[in-house]
């Protein structure tokens, strides 16, 4: 099979230098073009230093794009949608990162991102791409969705529980979410201003954070009644990472002798032949529980759990990288499933410790 073709649409910011990283070293890809409107004519290496000698390609106006395989799209939020149409003329496959066809439910997009939808046609066109949850839509799919970093570490912590049907959906979920600054992207603002970035521990959503209409969206996915999601969001000091502790209680009639082994079965069940996703819960240790960290630059996500006899409380915990696992690796990995190509293809990093 000969390369794919591809192209990033939007590749100056922290996902599109991720999903440049990356695609560069892809055995089974080439990069034809990287736009940037503000760069044009610039080398990607001055966007994104840590491409120096990896590649002499230079950013070019979104009106030069030429047709290729695969296009993936990191416009912000609310762009793609309006030029779909045209970006569909260019690529048979289009992965596009932003939130603009993660919601299938346009009462749900106007609820949490305000306004009408500009292309409603196009939404059940697209499959949500996370593969833990949606692995064989995306390998038959032409459009692909990015996920939200906040609602991917969510969504791998809690996915086994509700598989498992072991949750009291009647009490919902609360889940606090550690988020690094990465996640404000690439634009300088008042709150990314170093004096007042630095060393905080700022609640940046209390509540509602938009990722949270993700969360409800996969869990509810089975047909049961929705269940209720409390999502909160603190920054913290870090650049990349995501972690996620989510509380749940279980079903009052599995209370009766239910052990820290069934959940074990839950976890193994639902990730136990997952290439991106490693149980932890280890018994002695630094690293006892995920812990985003070690996970900086990898696509891998680590899950873990506690349970509470006394309350009958489990406590749900994962860790990405919301560079990774959370945008551009999730990306990559779907383009793999899209055109049958291994699905770890080009994502093998493991992270660095000590880091």
């Amino acid at each position: 099979m000969s390369a794919l073709n591809v192209s990033i649409l939007g590749g100056s910011g922290y996902a599109g230098g991720e999903l440049l990283r990356l695609l560069l070293d892809h055995p089974d890809a080439t990069v034809a073009q990287v736009t940037s409107e503000s760069n044009v004519g610039k080398f990607v290496h001055t966007r994104h230093p840590n491409l120096r000698r990896r590649t002499m390609l230079k950013f070019v106006s979104a009106a030069d794009l030429a047709p290729c395989d695969v296009l993936f799209v990191a416009l912000p939020h609310g762009q793609a949608m309006g030029r779909i149409d045209d970006l569909s003329r260019l690529a048979p496959r289009i992965i596009d990162l932003s939130a603009d066809f993660r919601l299938r439910s346009l009462a749900d997009y106007g609820r949490w991102y305000g306004g009408e939808h500009a292309a409603p046609a196009w939404v059940d066109r697209f499959v949500y791409g996370l593969p833990e949850i949606d692995r064989e839509a995306i390998r038959a799919a032409s459009y692909v969705s990015g996920v939200g970093c906040n609602a991917t570490a969510t969504i791998l912590a809690l996915w086994p529980l509700f598989q498992a049907d072991l949750v009291d959906r009647g009490r919902g979920a609360i889940v606090e979410v550690k988020a690094g600054s990465s996640e404000g992207g690439a634009s300088a603002g008042p709150a990314s201003h170093h004096p007042d970035r630095s060393h905080a521990v700022r609640s940046f959503a209390p509540t509602g954070h938009r990722h949270t209409a993700e969360v409800v969206q996969a869990l509810r996915r089975d047909g049961a009644d929705d269940v209720a999601v409390h999502m909160s969001v603190t920054s913290i000091e870090l650049v990349r990472g995501v972690l996620a502790t989510a509380h749940v209680f279980l079903r009052e009639d599995l209370r009766s002798g239910f052990e820290l082994k069934d959940l074990w079965k839950a976890y193994r069940g639902a990730y136990g032949r997952e290439p991106f996703v490693r149980v932890v819960r280890e018994t002695q240790g630094v690293y006892r529980y995920p812990e985003p960290k070690i996970l900086a630059g990898s696509n891998y996500a680590d899950v873990g759990f506690d349970y509470d006899p006394e309350t009958g409380r489990i406590v749900a915990i994962a860790a990405i990288d919301n560079l990774m696992k959370g945008a551009a690796g999730s990306a990559v990995q779907c383009m793999n499933l899209m055109c049958g190509l291994d699905e770890r293809a080009g994502l093998g990093f493991a992270g660095l410790h000590p880091v």
